[in-house]
């Protein structure tokens, strides 16, 4: 300790690249910190440290990080305590650019694996970073030590002593955590894709703001018939709406919850925080979120099922183009989620193509099956359950003849619930659906396509591999700037990050010997979740969060050619 103070008093007032001296480990006594990364400019990505405290001094309960679920669930916990007790002990800017900064990586509303916070046999490690102040680019060593003598120390007494912490919502975060996968892990055994909890909040407050509704906001409760009681490790029963699997439609007039109900699902997949509002909505952790994406790239993809004997005889068996149809992009997008194992598909029809939906009997008769190539999910949305086992839910409010092809059907009234499945069988009648799938290419779920090393290797000559993220809609690997502002189950920039360096990954490690893509792609995924997310940077950082192997394949199928 008293050797980097004598480093900070030698380098005070001299130029900024003298903070390089500060490379190394440091013992503060309660703590120990590890200068990992030291920033060149103070504009640039600030400086990366370590702070390691023993499991002695922390004081952590044992059953607290008992089990991998309730460790990930504390890692959370005490990185979000880092980060209030930041915002509480640090004073911020001092001087330009950078200076004064001091963060850790952290979710939103929802709990995921990370690298900022790690607990590991005898100490808890907590990975920030911290802006090297300066005045131009002369260092002000005496606000490096108040930063690193006293506001760094109070974080850490603060966030990662568990004496200082809130030992009731500790074990709160961690229970409700354990809850929520309890819960996800029954529903297969139920034979359900979804639970959604009574008192669950489910509208968020805006579009770009994931937190519930502060006001307002009409509780969930579950119809009587499709009513369900789980039992779970700490809550005990819990009652809810339990949607089975098979077809589900979702209806209702404009504005009266449907879609918030579909994105409820959506983040489903998700453990989330206490108080979010969404704690116990469960659902399948291999639902995909599915809609049209007009103008993406898509590259070698079989969409026969559904698209096929285009005019000018264009396959459509290794379908590719540059810019995709609303249909032919969602097209692409179920049979890509299907070729990593997809068991729901959530879609909504005000993110869909008509086209690729329905098409009635009407059109039908004016425009006969032999010049139309579409085949719409209409037809074959029985077939993917009843042959292939994957359920699919979705917003409907346009058209009546997906009452025909419904197990269910649930309607939203001013965000109440209600089922209506008899009285939609009464309004569809007698069967007028008629599944144009006679003659059509059949509905073949084996991933075939094999993944092309070079295409994803980041570098390009000797330059070295260049992987960025331009908020959570854009990755930029190599020279791709790949667009995922449409693949919504993507919650966290630390998600992105950890997506361009798996995609590098794979190419190094799995591409040449992997059979398939998907295959591929989810044993560079194992290796991750087994390994942990160190084993894919570099260097030392605390920014990354772990996707889903659907997200990491949207971004890898999103590349262009």
């Amino acid at each position: 300790m008293n050797r980097l103070r004598d480093i900070l008093k030698r380098i005070d007032g001299k130029g900024y690249k003298a903070y390089k001296d500060l490379t190394g480990s440091y013992d503060f006594g309660e703590f120990r910190l590890g200068v990992d990364h030291v920033q060149g400019d103070p504009f640039a990505a600030p400086s990366r440290i370590s702070v390691y405290v023993a499991a002695a001094q922390a004081g952590l309960p044992p059953e607290l990080f008992a089990t991998p679920v309730r460790r990930i669930a504390l890692e959370d916990f005490l990185g979000r305590a880092v980060a209030a007790a930041i915002r509480q002990c640090v004073r911020g800017r001092r001087g330009i650019g950078k200076s004064g900064e001091m963060a850790i990586a952290t979710s939103g509303q929802q709990v995921l694996v990370r690298n900022a916070v790690l607990i590991a046999e005898g100490a808890v490690e907590a990975r920030l970073t911290l802006g090297l102040p300066a005045a131009g680019r002369t260092i002000r060593g005496r606000d490096a030590e108040e930063m690193l003598f006293r506001e760094l120390p109070e974080v850490v007494r603060r966030a990662l002593f568990y004496p200082s912490l809130d030992a009731d919502k500790a074990r709160r975060h961690v229970e409700s955590v354990e809850d929520q996968q309890a819960l996800r892990d029954q529903l297969a055994k139920q034979g359900l894709v979804a639970f959604v909890a009574d008192g669950a909040i489910l509208p968020r407050r805006s579009g770009i703001d994931d937190r519930p509704l502060p006001q307002d906001a009409i509780p969930f409760r579950a119809p009587e018939s499709l009513a369900r009681t789980l039992v779970l490790p700490n809550a005990g029963e819990v009652r809810g709406m339990a949607i089975p699997a098979g077809v589900t439609l979702i209806v209702g007039g404009g504005f009266h919850g449907k879609s918030t109900l579909l994105h409820a699902l959506e983040r489903g997949v998700y453990d989330h925080i206490p108080g979010d509002g969404r704690e116990r909505v469960a659902s399948d952790p291999a639902a995909v979120k599915i809609r049209a994406e007009d103008g993406r790239s898509v590259w070698d993809v079989n969409i026969s099922p559904f698209i096929d004997n285009l005019p000018l005889g264009r396959d459509t068996v290794r379908f590719s183009t540059e810019n995709a149809s609303g249909s032919t992009s969602q097209a692409a997008n179920i049979m890509e989620a299907l070729e990593c194992g997809a068991g729901v598909l959530l879609i909504d029809e005000d993110t869909s193509a008509t086209n690729f939906m329905i098409r009635d009997e009407r059109m039908q008769q004016l425009v006969t099956k032999d010049k139309e190539p579409i085949t719409p999910l209409l037809h074959r949305v029985r077939e993917l359950y009843d042959e292939h086992g994957v359920s699919t839910v979705i917003v409907m409010g346009g058209s009546g003849d997906y009452l025909e092809v419904a197990d269910r059907v649930i309607m939203l009234d001013s965000y109440t619930v209600r089922e209506v499945t008899a009285e939609a069988r009464r309004i569809a009648g007698a069967p007028r659906v008629r599944p144009e799938t006679a003659g059509a290419p059949p509905l073949d779920l084996q991933p075939r396509r094999v993944p092309t090393a070079a295409m994803l290797n980041p570098a390009r000559g000797r330059r070295e591999a260049k992987i960025d993220t331009r908020g959570l809609d854009t990755l930029l690997y190599g020279e791709h700037n790949i667009d995922l502002g449409n693949v919504e189950q993507l919650v966290d920039l630390g998600q992105v990050r950890a997506i361009g360096l798996l995609i590098k990954f794979f190419a190094e490690n799995q591409a040449q010997a992997s059979t398939t893509l998907a295959e591929g792609l989810a044993s560079a995924l194992a290796a991750i979740e087994e390994g942990g997310l160190d084993l894919l940077p570099p260097w030392k950082t605390g920014d990354l969060a772990l996707p889903r192997l659907f997200e990491l394949a949207a971004a890898v199928n999103r590349i262009r050619p």
